[in-house]
């Protein structure tokens, strides 16, 4: 498995910005209220990045710990892949928060106080979550193993003496 690119979290940052500018456009323009994130959000947002990284600590622990105990190698896996899709989330809904916000900015009556908080709290805790996930990604790194050599190696048809 291939670790996260920065291209597909800035792509996911970017879709969620537009669809949270287009979101608060659509709902304005319709004659309603922006779109205020719920205050549970960025709460959620958090305890999943805390949860990444719990999930992910007993791996990296066997990883570099010879005495430590042996962690299932599709358990790994499955952690590294709910930390590899937190952080795409974690992108797509922080770059929904700043695109509500710049939607706010570029209106001429500033938004309520309360619906500004939570959407900062957001776009901050998606922050959060990008980068605890990514941590937790690495956790699940395996460490190269010396006796595989890369076919584009050029000591690959060499052998040990």
């Amino acid at each position: 498995m291939k670790r996260t690119t920065v291209l597909a979290l800035v792509v996911a940052a970017l879709l969620g910005g537009g669809g949270g500018f287009l979101l608060d456009h659509v709902l304005t323009s319709s004659g309603r209220t922006t779109f205020a994130p719920a205050l549970m959000l960025p709460v959620l947002l958090v305890l999943l990045g805390a949860l990444c990284l719990a999930l992910a600590w007993p791996i990296r622990r066997a990883v570099r710990d010879a005495e430590a105990p042996r962690v299932d190698p599709f358990r790994a896996l499955r952690v590294a892949v709910l930390a590899k899709s937190a952080s795409i989330v974690g992108s797509a809904v922080g770059g929904a928060a700043l695109g509500l916000l710049l939607y706010g900015a570029t209106r001429p009556v500033s938004p309520a106080l309360g619906s500004l908080g939570t959407t900062i709290a957001t776009a901050v805790a998606g922050a959060l979550l990008v980068v605890a996930a990514l941590v937790a990604e690495h956790f699940c790194t395996l460490p190269k193993d010396p006796d595989e050599r890369q076919p584009d190696d050029p000591a690959a048809g060499l052998e040990p003496r």
